[in-house]
């Protein structure tokens, strides 16, 4: 599988992912009610879905690297949706995140 194909993966399950916690948000503390935030728990199962497809076969190296996505897609859902203003070392941790995402998933490694 791609680098690109990877990546485009996990742009996928982050709007799924986070998403699905904005959801539950607006329902639970903008009171948007139930049907915000089951469609919140929809979304979270299909993040969890999506994660299978990516290439690695160890749950714990994707998760750590859907952290690093997490963290950064977060913050620009949070300026897109909410109206929030990342500051420069908000924008500096995001980047670090990714960062390190990239090193867990396609660094290079011996056997695998």
């Amino acid at each position: 599988m791609s680098i690109l194909r990877s990546a485009a993966l996990f742009v996928v399950a982050a709007i799924f992912e986070i998403g699905g916690a904005w959801l539950i948000w607006q329902g639970v503390r903008e009171h948007r009610g139930w049907l915000w935030m089951t469609g919140g728990v929809l979304a979270l199962g299909a993040y969890g879905f999506i994660a299978t497809f990516q290439p690695d076969a160890h749950f714990g190296r994707i998760l750590a690297a859907y952290g690093g996505i997490f963290v950064a897609g977060s913050l620009l859902w949070g300026a897109i949706a909410d109206g929030y203003r990342p500051d420069r070392w908000d924008v500096t941790g995001a980047l670090i995140c990714l960062a390190g995402m990239a090193v867990i998933m396609w660094a290079p490694r011996n056997g695998g």
